[in-house]
């Protein structure tokens, strides 16, 4: 019993590790009024070309930066056609998981013909080994930077001027911009950072965890980081748990199986399918139970023009 909590524990703190970025860096975009549903497209994208860079160098760590700057950069295009463009946020974010998609696909078949997935990176980032007793649980120092992460972006939000200044951009943006704040500017530089998070968390999936990319590898992780935004009700702390949460029920729709499998012999053939969606409902499940008590950014989605 003690051993299977390790095992679960020590496999959900790495499940949670590209929620917890995405949900982080989506509350710091919404909080300033712009809202992006293409965390799952910034997922795919940076998963991939992180993972080419990391093969191309045989640096993971240049590859996860990569990650980190192909985020970014879809959260400034993001920004640029919510801010200046005055687009619907909700039909971009669409048209880029779309794009996204595709366009992975694309380049795995170009690049090493292949349909399902791609060569395993001969190496992955360093991974900490805690020895409990006789089991061990492992971490991935990323894991440990999220969770710094969305304690650094509380402090942002709620203890300094720029996070006032992001805060007051999505409730009130015209008495930000009479108060002397470019709204347009803390847009732009929120969404932007914003995707460089998620473009972290997809970066994580290839090159510190599964160490290939698969079509579709994200499977629906940037929907259920936006769920736990709406959980943490844009609090990065509760998001913490949020994640783990979620984390513990992606890794329970593996692990239960092989347990019962081993335990009492019973082979789980289409049934697995039904493990599969035990992360997807517990997200619509806990997002019916939250609803009612979420209070989003009075501004969330709408376009600010001058006046």
């Amino acid at each position: 019993m003690i051993s299977d909590i390790i095992v679960v524990s020590s496999l959900a703190l790495t499940s949670m590790t590209p929620i917890l970025l995405g949900s982080v860096g989506e509350i710091f975009t919404e909080k300033s009024g712009v809202v992006n549903i293409g965390i799952e497209g910034i997922f795919l994208l940076s998963a991939l070309i992180s993972l080419i860079i990391t093969f191309v160098t045989e640096d993971p760590y240049l590859g996860l930066f990569t990650g980190f700057l192909i985020g970014a950069f879809a959260g400034f295009i993001h920004a640029v056609f919510a801010v200046y463009l005055k687009s619907d946020q909700i039909i971009v974010g669409v048209g880029f998981n779309m794009l996204a998609y595709g366009a992975t696909v694309l380049m795995m078949v170009s690049i090493w013909q292949a349909h399902g997935a791609s060569p395993t990176l001969p190496t992955k980032t360093y991974v900490i080994s805690i020895p409990l007793g006789r089991d061990v649980i492992t971490i991935h120092p990323l894991s440990i930077m999220a969770i710094g992460l969305a304690i650094l972006f509380w402090w942002i939000l709620e203890k300094t001027s720029l996070g006032l200044k992001i805060r007051a951009c999505g409730e009130d943006p015209k008495s930000a911009e009479a108060s002397g704040v470019n709204v347009y500017l803390m847009r732009i530089i929120a969404t932007t950072v914003g995707g460089g998070l998620a473009g972290l968390g997809g970066a994580f999936l290839t090159v510190s965890w599964i160490g290939q990319f698969t079509r579709n590898i994200s499977a629906g992780r940037g929907f259920i980081a936006l769920a736990n935004v709406a959980f943490s009700n844009w609090n990065p702390l509760t998001a913490i748990l949020g994640a783990l949460i979620f984390g513990i029920f992606d890794v329970l729709a593996l692990y239960v199986p092989i347990k019962l499998s081993s335990l009492y012999g019973i082979v789980f053939t289409t049934q697995n399918n039904l493990f599969l969606t035990i992360p997807y409902l517990a997200t619509i499940i806990i997002v019916m139970i939250i609803s009612r008590r979420i209070k989003m950014p009075r501004s969330l989605g709408t376009p600010y023009i001058k006046e």
